[in-house]
């Protein structure tokens, strides 16, 4: 058989979807091709968030695997596909659920706060969910005096116990592209683009945050990236959201932050990316083939479902009461 071109291929998803009652959500950070195929492009909230309310009979989620299960979680009656199942995430697996839950035990009476990318058995240990867009305020919403365990992402837990005033104990992960910005060569940018504003994801380390105009979510960055007067940004999250900058905000200029250098076996000097290898591994023909087979389906045991539901659940209903 002849494969597909991709306007063939994009024909066929929508045809699929329709005759399947199937809804098409992809975060920011898939290939742009996915994303303009996509019923519904969001961060991890907003995927949440249109998972909980979506009359779908199957919802196809482009993205991580963790992203599957959250919809699969809220969703128990739909079927959920993802288009590719070793599409992981770096930081959910820096945080692996049975270390995390002894970390828990080892911490009696605290609140445990957790990071909206992770599994679900580690949801599942855990009194609240957040993710980059409401973490603050849901913090806040907590008495002062809670004592709170934050995880997986040391680097967003610092910066919101630097914004809120908060010790919270933070479980040593991190997100391995937002991780490696390079702080020096974001400088160098700037220097060359003296007009540019720099729109940085609160998961990169301290030294980046520093050098922010804007932290936010995903969301938050897009948001403001189309409303402010700049014409020019240095984005220093995962590169897949210039693309729909691009799209909301044609006449301005998007440069994505660069990484730092590391070292490869050999000892040369290489760049790593600042593109999430996870997430594009989503394609429009592993999308077309995930409709056509309806496989893979994203399945949490029962056990791990009733209890990680709640703290997302909890995470709704505190962002709907607070109106974010």
């Amino acid at each position: 058989m002849m494969s597909k071109t991709h306007e063939e291929l994009k024909a066929e998803i929508r045809r699929l979807a329709k005759e399947k009652n199937a809804v098409i959500m992809a975060h920011y950070y898939v290939d742009g091709e996915v994303q303009d195929i996509a019923d519904f492009i969001g961060d991890s909230l907003a995927l949440a968030q249109q998972a909980a309310k979506t009359d779908a009979a199957i919802i196809v989620l482009c993205g991580v695997h963790f992203m599957g299960e959250t919809a699969a979680i809220l969703c128990p009656d739909k079927k959920v596909l993802v288009p590719d199942k070793e599409a992981t995430c770096s930081l959910a697996e820096s945080c692996p659920a049975d270390a995390f839950a002894a970390f828990v035990k080892e911490h009696p009476g605290y609140t445990v706060v957790s990071y909206v990318n992770t599994t679900a058995a580690t949801k599942a240990v855990t009194d609240v969910v957040v993710t980059s867009s409401n973490a603050r305020q849901i913090v806040e919403s907590l008495p002062e005096d809670t004592p709170i365990i934050f995880g997986p992402d040391q680097n967003l837990g610092n910066y919101i116990n630097s914004i809120t005033g908060r010790q919270m104990l933070l479980w040593n992960g991190a997100c391995h592209v937002h991780a490696r910005f390079s702080v020096e060569k974001i400088l160098e940018l700037k220097a060359a683009h003296p007009g540019a504003k720099v729109l940085v994801h609160p998961e990169c380390k301290g030294p980046v945050v520093k050098l922010a105009d804007k932290v936010g979510s995903t969301a938050a960055l897009l948001k403001f990236a189309i409303a402010d007067e700049a014409t020019e940004f240095i984005v220093a999250t995962e590169s897949g959201i210039l693309h729909e900058m691009q799209k909301k905000a044609p006449e301005k200029t998007f440069i994505p932050a660069p990484p730092e250098d590391v070292m490869d076996e050999s000892g040369s000097r290489t760049c790593a990316c600042n593109e999430c290898e996870y997430m594009k591994m989503v394609t429009l023909e592993k999308l077309y083939r995930c409709l056509l087979d309806e496989q893979p389906v994203v399945t949490v045991p029962q056990d791990i479902a009733e209890k990680a539901i709640l703290p997302i659940q909890r995470m709704l209903e505190i962002s709907e009461k607070l109106g974010i």
